[in-house]
């Protein structure tokens, strides 16, 4: 039985964990940067997910100048973007983006271009014609600004888009916004989304006459 059959005008989509599962590398990534920096592992895991690298790092060392927050963030993205061993779609995420092919979506991720780029491609995922990335905003999540402009990007009121999540900062984000969430998977469940799936191949996608997308969404 459905969980819910909502309708909307476009969708938001975050990448890592909603589209992409990139969690190897970002254990890998973070938790080598943690150590270097003598910090507990699982304290470095427990904030990294939605947001831009050097929230995290403020996040974890607040004492610590922003700038050498941004210039380190700089080479973690870069060693992100190198490192894609073990990256996969999330289940369903082909067939999820094939029914949204001439539909209004947007991707918006706190990741830079380059690296979302990188996942999208090592996942052989399309990637959404319209980008709203690390480079797109002045706020990280769970500041709404990227969803914002996401929104506005496609042409519609924050109101009329649903947004797909998987993190906390990200699912904050779409809220504040003024969003309805489709929370992703394992990590969403802790956090309040409108909505909760297992992964997208519990949403089915319809397009309406009007134009407007019905979305199907199922207990797994």
């Amino acid at each position: 039985m459905p969980v819910a059959t909502p309708t909307t005008s476009a969708l938001l989509l975050d990448m890592d964990g909603t589209l992409v599962n990139s969690d190897a590398v970002v254990e890998r990534c973070w938790r080598r940067w943690g150590a270097r920096h003598g910090l507990d592992g699982d304290a470095v895991m427990s904030v990294v997910h939605g947001r831009q690298g050097h929230l995290t790092m403020a996040l974890l060392l607040p004492d610590r100048p922003m700038e050498i927050n941004l210039a380190e963030n700089r080479r973690i993205l870069a060693e992100e973007t190198a490192d894609t061993y073990g990256v996969v779609p999330v289940p369903g995420a082909a067939e999820f983006l094939a029914a949204l092919s001439g539909r209004p979506h947007a991707l918006v991720t706190s990741a830079d271009e380059a690296l979302a780029r990188a996942r999208m491609g090592t996942a052989g995922l399309p990637l959404p014609e319209t980008l709203i990335t690390a480079g797109s905003v002045g706020a990280s999540k769970p500041d709404p600004e990227g969803f914002l402009k996401g929104a506005a990007a496609l042409g519609y009121a924050p109101e009329d888009c649903i947004a797909f999540e998987d993190s906390e900062a990200g699912i904050t984000a779409a809220l504040a916004a003024g969003m309805r969430v489709v929370g992703i998977g394992e990590r969403a469940t802790a956090h309040p989304a409108t909505w909760h799936v297992a992964s997208l191949e519990q949403v089915t996608v319809t397009p309406r006459p009007d134009g407007s997308l019905q979305l199907t969404l199922t207990h797994a």
